[in-house]
């Protein structure tokens, strides 16, 4: 199975792999390790390069598959046991990092100050959305939730990523903040993410080191889904990563 780098390490950027089996005709490249994500609860999977020797091609798409992490490539796939150097695209990467961060912070302000429960969710950079457990929700209440976050934005809450074994990780109280529990039942080490005093989540995606580094976030709009099912939607301003 492959290493996945980006769940002990969100930072990494390049990386040296090996490739463990291939499939020609479609492109798909298993390597021993990777720093690309593969897509999962609701975050889109990154894109990038991986190169070999005086070759290379683009990483169209990432998925989990049978053997490990499913690189999709744009070209010929290398040979099994070459040496590859991957390299994520590191401006959409932190931008989806940016945006999970946020979407967790929306998520700790409302469950700890209205209790509502997450059905539903969606990203991609820079913007994202969130459905609600909500009976009711209007403009002022919007405008109490979008500067709630942002007094956690400037409160420079660490982000801490933590593997817990099953057991401990759901002796957590409201460890699931979602409607329906989505993470599988053979699955016995759970990664958790925790904006420290405000979150505490089972989540695999890839986030910020610090509530700063996400910037302001904007409620960019809210809508009813049904009658206690009600979506915010944010977004973030473009920043160097």
């Amino acid at each position: 199975m492959t290493e996945p780098i980006f769940h002990t390490d969100s930072s990494v950027r390049e990386f040296d792999a090996e490739v463990t089996a291939i499939d020609a005709d479609s492109r798909h490249v298993v390597l021993n390790r990777t720093a690309f994500y593969p897509g999962g609860g609701g975050q889109p999977h990154d894109l990038g390069t991986l190169g070999w020797s005086s070759a290379g091609a683009d990483v169209a798409r990432v998925a989990w598959g049978p053997g490990g992490v499913v690189h999709h490539l744009s070209g010929a796939p290398p040979a099994v046991g070459t040496t590859v150097r991957g390299v994520v695209d590191w401006e959409r990467r932190h931008a989806l990092m940016r945006t999970h961060t946020a979407l967790h912070i929306l998520c700790g302000v409302v469950w700890r100050d209205y209790g509502a429960q997450v059905t539903g969710g969606n990203m991609q950079p820079l913007r994202g959305r969130l459905d609600f457990e909500f009976e009711r929700l209007g403009g002022e209440l919007i405008e109490h939730i979008e500067a709630k976050m942002n007094i956690e934005v400037d409160a420079a809450r660490e982000v801490r990523v933590a593997v817990l074994p099953r057991e401990e990780a759901f002796a957590i109280p409201d460890l699931i903040r979602t409607k329906v529990n989505l993470v599988p039942e053979s699955l016995q080490q759970i990664r958790t993410v925790e904006i420290v005093g405000l979150d505490l989540q089972a989540d695999g995606g890839t986030h910020v080191a610090n509530t700063r580094e996400v910037g302001a976030i904007r409620i960019a709009g809210y809508k009813s889904k049904g009658r206690i099912n009600k979506r915010i939607q944010i977004e973030l301003e473009a920043r160097a990563g």
